[in-house]
């Protein structure tokens, strides 16, 4: 959802309602799984880990909700090519961390793909690390209006925020692998 709000013009007041309430669906999930955790007696991971890669995994929604929300509250024009290139990034980086997630119930005969996942997403990290820091010389360089700057540089921070969580869950991710391998 993410994408598709970024790269417009503006978000509407309704696009923003949406990401906050997709916001609110993955602290309520988040709730239900530590819930689920204090009431299992045999999980299939160990508790610590399925607790910090849930609340790593609402990190990640929160976060983007962050950015989408300045956005609205700060009125900004229509994104750069460079921060629409940063979300992508997220976008693709989220996909990666999907599909290592789905090969956690076969852990053993996955771990191949899983690993090849958290792979990625460290490329894709390094990708929007150099994408934010032009983005953000960019910035300096082109835009004339201080405040401009101002709001865009704390709204791609929000997006290289987002970059850095999706490695944090990599690294997460690599580390069950190679415990449970």
């Amino acid at each position: 959802k993410l994408d598709g709000l970024i790269c417009q013009t503006s978000v509407s007041d309704a696009e923003a309602e949406m990401m906050h309430d997709l916001e609110h669906r993955a602290d309520k999930i988040t709730t239900e799984i530590v819930d689920r955790l204090n009431s299992t007696l045999i999980t299939p991971l160990d508790r610590e880990d399925i607790y910090t890669l849930a609340q790593n995994l609402d990190d990640i929604v929160d976060l983007s909700q962050g950015a989408v929300e300045r956005m609205v509250l700060y009125h900004t024009k229509k994104p750069s090519i460079g921060a629409q290139a940063i979300v992508r990034t997220i976008v693709k980086a989220t996909e990666q961390l999907k599909t290592a997630f789905c090969c956690l119930n076969s852990i053993h005969f996955k771990k191949s793909e899983i690993l090849a996942a958290t792979e990625e997403v460290y490329r894709l990290e390094s990708v929007g690390d150099s994408l934010y820091r032009q983005e953000v010389a960019r910035l300096f360089e082109q835009e004339k209006d201080a405040i401009e700057i101002i709001k865009w540089k704390e709204i791609l921070e929000h997006l290289e925020d987002t970059l850095d969580q999706c490695e944090e869950i990599a690294d997460l991710l690599k580390g069950v692998v190679l415990k449970y391998d």
